[in-house]
């Protein structure tokens, strides 16, 4: 099989590289193909289910990317450190490793993703898995696998052990042909990159398995997302990291997008809160599977106005990267998240000064511990 010979050598080569630093969870590919569903449904081993009196046993898969270290955290200080496990198939930071419960798991290894949901009765699934759009589009077969198949295996041990299963979807889940300003739940969506195909398929899939076999599935499309905690690299929407990174440390950026692209963005901890907030929400109350949600929305000029306000020697240039500019014209401008905050009460704390305020005193205390050490 020349597909699985290609993937295999493209993971090997990428495990090898000295990294991108963009915050994704790469796994080994195994096997390519339909995932395993010859299992009895009266088998004796489905997962113990718990009242709604009880904390879930949460597992998040790709939990080193940029959002699971965060949501473990969050999760954790809810329903305590022993309920909330941590994987990828990574190696942790100590500082991650010693906070709580921490396992290896690869999505495309079924048989131990299925141990893992057993064996720790896991009731609540966070994948996290996946290439993001720039990263994806160097790598295609490997996003496909990971994307993809890896989505098949959650969504079949879901649906058999009777998980609650959330998986994110994106911005880039729309296209060119897509209405942009705004952009409403539902609407044409014709992306084009790997990784908005696979969310789409995600988001379709997902919502197949809640009508077919009664899955509890439910999804946001986050917008770009902005965390101090991570370093930028691979996604699209990565230039609104990279400011303040730059701002701090030399007083020049330069930015691979338009001055005028403007596109819908969130601070982390926003994003976080949605996430646990759609999960914790009544199942009568959801009117749909996936949903957007929203905070602001801005322009590389708008940001940069900004985070002058805070450093005004900071020298701005723009370099566009066509590949990116693309893949940022075929996404929406604003977000219409009007049914988010219809059916389950989401509201955002974050606006772009508070935002950029936020930033700057996380990143700024970091640089002066930095320079003291």
């Amino acid at each position: 099989m020349p597909i699985v010979r290609n993937v295999s050598r493209a993971v090997s080569q990428l495990l090898q590289s000295s990294g991108c630093g963009c915050g994704i969870s790469v796994v080994p590919v195994r096997c390519i193909g339909v995932s395993p569903r010859q299992v009895a449904s009266d088998a004796s081993f489905h997962s113990v289910s718990f009242s709604e009196s009880d904390h879930p046993r949460v597992l998040i898969t790709g939990g080193l990317g940029q959002l699971g270290v965060g949501l473990a955290k969050l999760l954790r200080k809810h329903f305590g450190k022993s309920n909330v496990i941590l994987s990828d198939i990574r190696k942790p930071a100590d500082s991650v490793f010693y906070s709580g419960p921490f396992i290896y798991a690869d999505i495309l290894d079924y048989k131990n993703l299925r141990e893992i949901v057993v064996n720790n009765r896991i009731t609540w699934l966070f994948h996290y898995s996946a290439l993001l759009s720039a990263v994806g589009e160097a790598n295609v077969p490997l996003a496909r696998a990971v994307n993809i198949t890896g989505l098949h295996n959650v969504l079949d041990i879901a649906a058999e052990h009777n998980l609650r299963l959330f998986v994110p979807s994106t911005i880039g889940a729309f296209g060119p042909t897509s209405p942009r300003d705004p952009t409403p739940d539902l609407c044409i969506q014709r992306p084009r990159t790997i990784y908005g195909v696979s969310k789409v398929h995600a988001e379709l899939m997902g919502e197949y398995y809640h009508y077919r076999y009664g899955l509890d599935f439910r999804c946001l499309r986050y917008p770009g997302i902005i965390s101090a905690d991570s370093q930028p690299g691979g996604g699209t929407t990565d230039y609104a990291v990279q400011i303040f990174h730059d701002a701090i440390k030399t007083g020049k950026f330069q930015c691979n997008l338009k001055p005028d692209t403007r596109l819908p963005m969130m601070y982390i901890d926003d994003c976080l809160k949605a996430t646990l907030e759609v999960m914790e929400a009544p199942t009568e109350a959801l009117t749909m599977r996936t949903y957007n949600i929203s905070a602001m929305s801005f322009t590389p000029e708008e940001l940069a106005q900004e985070v002058q306000k805070h450093v005004p020697e900071l020298q701005v240039t723009y370099n566009v990267d066509d590949v990116r500019q693309a893949i940022a014209d075929s996404w929406p401008m604003n977000f219409d998240d009007r049914n988010a905050r219809r059916d389950w009460g989401w509201k955002h704390d974050y606006d772009l000064p508070e935002l950029v305020t936020t930033m700057f005193s996380f990143l700024g205390s970091e640089s002066r511990i930095a320079q003291a050490n």
